[in-house]
């Protein structure tokens, strides 16, 4: 019997964070691209990214998915410390509107009004356009169902009367020896069940059923503000040096809230409640109790944000030493730098992630491109084979950076995800298939200029000056896709790429056909007028991959907007 009680406690709770969570996803899959165009523009200084952080968090009803969208977004390098901070801040007071909901729930029974909307949701998902819709509904209603299961399942357990409770509960008297072990708990009941929400629904009901008082509450409640820190800090442990030191200074932030809240703690709990109203002396109404806690819950955090917020550079400095730079963060490689797996909870902003890997790989194919350059004008055996084998090596890390992001976005993909993101991840996968082929194509280039330095192949002065031309139009289309891919918003047309590449056409046929001259005239061998012409070609080839490429994002922004 008691296993089934407490199956039914799991199950209520269960119900309860599913529902915050499926109405935090499918609000992020509606929004879309606007969430990140929000975050991205509404972040100038620390107070707009306060607010920017505590709409957002109120409108998903997760602090935490804020908290790792921010890191992500410091990860990406489109916000910096002190905007991502601020963002945090934000969002633990954004945090505080379900406390709100949760005592007009308990007190209002909003649930027995919510039945209808399972009817409205379910017709809402079966349409393409509004499915999203339909599935925040739905996370709505399971939440307002956990909450009522959940309280109507411990008022008729009347866990006042059980001696498991009262021996338990019993033993933790007013004092803050009790309330530390009661503020450890709460932390570890976050970081357990990944949701603050549930913590909060917890201690409502334990104050409201009198297994607690309300300073015991209180102390539980506190401890989420460890439990979100964690959370956060575990999800950016994979990130970049930046990411990893905002989210240090997100638990730095919400411990010195702790510690001083709770040095004057009686004091605190006793001047909200005489500000709502509500006397501590003597037994509070049940009604009175979560909106006690929905009060501490907001005023502890705005208190503590309006002390923090001006010490966000003091905080910087900390965080700086307590999180020093390794000298691997020094090195050039390329291995991926923006896409972590700690970061993927959050589909929609991954493909932020994506994205600037995409950009660090075409970065990568320019490098190749550039060493291409610099071989073909090299005499010297031992330099020819240092640098042909870094462009070897670039082009196997390559292959790699395709496979690595293409099955990061499959991953992605399989998540929530609305149907503008959904087509931006289509194009993202063109995008890598065509950035591996440039540098397929720069690997083909080297290996032939190879042949062609191993075989004592001489090119004519003339040659060599119509290959630096054309290795010179290459690059300038490499570099205008370079440029193209690192805006946030593309142009609607590549018409300086599309004007380079029809001159390499241009000078490719006229090429063509001296070199059939020039052979004719016997001024170089069959042979080398070969591998001159497959270097033409191959440079021709590497211009549509080019094209190809900023078409696809292109694409893909002419879809998100």
């Amino acid at each position: 019997m008691t296993i089934l009680i407490f199956l039914k406690f799991l199950g209520s709770l269960g119900l309860l964070i599913y529902g915050m969570k499926l109405l935090g996803e499918s609000l992020q899959k509606m929004a879309g691209n606007q969430l990140r165009h929000i975050m991205d523009t509404l972040t100038t200084n620390r107070f707009t990214s306060f607010l920017t952080g505590a709409i957002i968090t109120a409108i998903i009803q997760s602090s935490s998915a804020t908290s790792v969208m921010t890191i992500g977004f410091v990860h990406a390098g489109i916000l910096t410390f002190i905007q991502g901070l601020s963002m945090i801040m934000g969002a633990s007071v954004g945090n505080t509107f379900v406390a709100w909901i949760m005592a007009a729930e308990f007190n209002y029974a909003i649930s027995y009004y919510i039945f209808p909307l399972f009817f409205v949701a379910l017709w809402l998902v079966k349409l393409r356009d509004y499915r999203s819709l339909g599935e925040s509904i739905f996370g709505l209603c399971f939440m307002f169902l956990g909450l009522r299961l959940l309280y109507e399942f411990t008022d008729d357990l009347q866990l006042t009367s059980s001696p498991v409770l009262s021996a338990i509960f019993g033993s933790l008297s007013d004092n803050y020896g009790s309330y530390l072990i009661l503020l450890l708990c709460g932390g570890v009941f976050t970081l357990c069940f990944q949701s603050s929400a549930a913590l909060m629904a917890a201690s409502m009901i334990l104050c409201s059923t009198g297994i607690i008082s309300i300073y015991s509450g209180i102390a539980l409640v506190l401890g989420e503000n460890i439990g979100r820190g964690l959370i956060t800090y575990y999800a950016a442990s994979s990130a970049n040096l930046t990411a990893r030191r905002t989210a240090m200074a997100q638990l730095i932030f919400n411990l010195f809230g702790v510690l001083w809240v709770f040095w004057i703690f009686p004091y605190f709990i006793e001047t909200v409640c005489n500000t709502m109203g509500y006397q501590t002396t003597g037994r509070l109404e049940e009604h009175a109790l979560t909106y006690v806690l929905a009060a501490f819950h907001t005023c502890f955090n705005l208190c503590n944000v309006a002390l923090f917020i001006w010490f966000i550079k003091p905080i910087e400095r900390l965080v700086n030493n307590i999180v020093p730079k390794n000298d691997e963060e020094n090195e050039d490689t390329n291995e991926l730098r923006y896409i972590t797996g700690g970061l993927l909870a959050t589909p929609e902003l991954s493909v932020l992630e994506a994205q600037k890997e995409i950009n660090g790989f075409a970065e990568m194919t320019c490098r190749m491109f550039t060493q291409v350059r610099y071989l073909i004008t090299i005499n010297n055996t031992v330099e020819f084979r240092q640098i042909y084998m870094k462009i070897r090596k670039l082009e196997d890390a390559s292959d790699a950076l395709e496979e690595e992001i293409a099955d990061y976005l499959g991953e992605v993909s399989d998540d929530l995800l609305s149907s503008d993101t959904k087509n931006q991840i289509r194009c993202m996968l063109r995008e890598v298939s065509e950035l591996e082929s440039i540098a397929d194509s720069c690997y083909i280039l080297s290996h032939i200029i190879s042949t062609k330095y191993h075989g004592k192949q001489l090119f004519t002065s003339k040659q060599l000056d119509h290959l630096h031309q054309l290795f010179q139009l290459t690059d300038q289309a490499l570099q205008e896709m370079k440029r193209i891919l690192s805006m946030r918003r593309p142009p609607a047309e590549a018409r300086t790429a599309n004007y380079i590449c029809q001159e390499i056409k241009k000078f490719r046929k006229q090429l063509r056909n001296l070199n059939a001259i020039d052979v004719n005239n016997h001024e170089y061998s069959y042979h080398i007028g070969t591998m001159y012409l497959d270097i033409i070609n191959e440079c021709e080839k590497l211009s549509e991959y080019i094209i190809n490429t900023i078409e696809a994002r292109i694409e893909s922004n002419t879809k998100e907007d």
